[in-house]
């Protein structure tokens, strides 16, 4: 079973994740952007079970983030673990986003991934 690693960038919070996500995609939302201070965030989920981390989250609306250096890490509820891709310890090239959310708030110089499900709000 695959298993990756990944934490914040002070390294104070790490986590680990085993198997496959569930699912993948980009969220082009407000909230997204405005976390992320980017165009939009790249995730993917996996269920709860398959997730742990160590160290001391802040948690806003859901979204936890290191308070040390305020690196943005993943959202929980009790069945999944949703992580932005970027604070895995290796880049995630073999997890392609499947779907593309909220492309209504998309940058018109951003393309439509191609062969992904796109959807104008959320995937539903």
């Amino acid at each position: 079973m695959k298993m990756r690693t990944g934490g914040c960038l002070c390294g104070a919070v790490r986590y680990d994740v085993k198997g496959e996500p569930l699912r993948s995609g980009l969220c082009h939302c407000t909230d997204c952007r405005k976390e992320s201070g980017s165009a939009f965030v790249t995730f993917a989920v996996w269920p709860r079970a398959a997730f742990e981390y160590s160290g001391s989250v802040a948690t806003f609306e859901g979204r936890s983030f290191c308070p040390a250096c305020g690196g943005r890490l993943f959202c929980l509820t009790d069945k999944e673990a949703e992580l932005r891709l970027g604070s895995l310890d290796d880049a995630p090239m073999e997890i392609p986003p499947l779907y593309e959310i909220w492309i209504k708030r998309r940058e018109s110089w951003l393309h439509p991934l191609r062969a992904t499900d796109q959807y104008q709000e959320d995937a539903g």
